[in-house]
């Protein structure tokens, strides 16, 4: 069972552009993620997945190894699915490049989950309880509802479900490692875009729209998403005093 890590570092972000690039105590972003790739036992190769010549020129500055995807891939699964195309893992973990807090320890779960069931016919992730009220709210935070046995069955910008009730439920949000089986990860493009997808802007439901499962398992995780300039605060504040801010590259 051959995993490949895979960061897609997107520089045209439109509410962030460059964000990939963005100083975070003296390395960019994307190095924090990689690094913390690197450290994780189980994986076989990390590799960051971009469009634009300035990433792939930051990477080789930094050791960082890199493949440059095409430039019209519309998601960061896209761009995954063209490593893909191109290389022979079974698995390829998805590790977004806008999460430089995500801890090693879950790159390694995730790889025991996978080494120890190697079924490839759904999607793995990790969901964490949302403790920030302002993160249930906050549209750029994808919550998660799943079944008893943690498939995903919906996934959406908004606060769901809807607490009529109970108000005590607990709210979960995506943690950023995805693991896609290469078959899974090939059809992706291939898949038609559904209402939900149109509706929510976001890549899970063009899988459960097309009937490929999703397990989220919960993990106890306080990683956070960078999507604009105050999140980029925020993590600054939670790696301040990381062991890496104080490596010299």
């Amino acid at each position: 069972m051959k995993i490949t890590c895979v960061i897609p570092a997107r520089f045209s972000s439109s509410r962030f552009p460059g964000k990939p690039l963005s100083d975070i105590w003296g390395h960019p972003m994307v190095w924090w993620v990689y690094q913390r790739c690197m450290r994780a036992s189980g994986v076989d190769e990390v590799l960051v997945a971009t469009d634009d010549r300035r990433i792939e020129d930051i990477c080789k500055k930094y050791d960082m190894k890199c493949t440059l995807t095409d430039g019209d891939c519309p998601t960061g699964v896209d761009r995954a699915a063209e490593v893909a195309a191109k290389t022979d893992s079974n698995v390829y973990l998805l590790v977004q490049g806008d999460e430089p807090c995500i801890e090693t320890k879950f790159i390694e779960k995730m790889c025991a989950i996978i080494r120890n069931d190697t079924d490839v016919s759904y999607v793995r992730t990790f969901r964490t309880a949302i403790h920030n009220p302002v993160d249930v709210v906050n549209m750029t935070v994808i919550k998660i509802v799943t079944a008893k046995d943690n498939s995903v069955l919906f996934a959406s910008r908004s606060p769901i479900p809807y607490p009529k009730g109970n108000v005590s439920f607990c709210y979960y949000k995506s943690v950023g490692i995805y693991a896609y089986p290469r078959e899974i990860l090939l059809q992706y493009p291939k898949f038609s875009k559904g209402v939900l997808e149109l509706a929510e802007d976001h890549d899970f439901m063009r899988l459960l729209e097309n009937g490929v499962m999703i397990k989220a398992f919960p993990v106890d995780s306080e990683t956070i998403s960078v999507d604009t300039l105050k999140d980029l605060e925020r993590v600054k504040e939670v790696l301040k005093n990381d062991e890496f801010a104080c490596k010299k590259c």
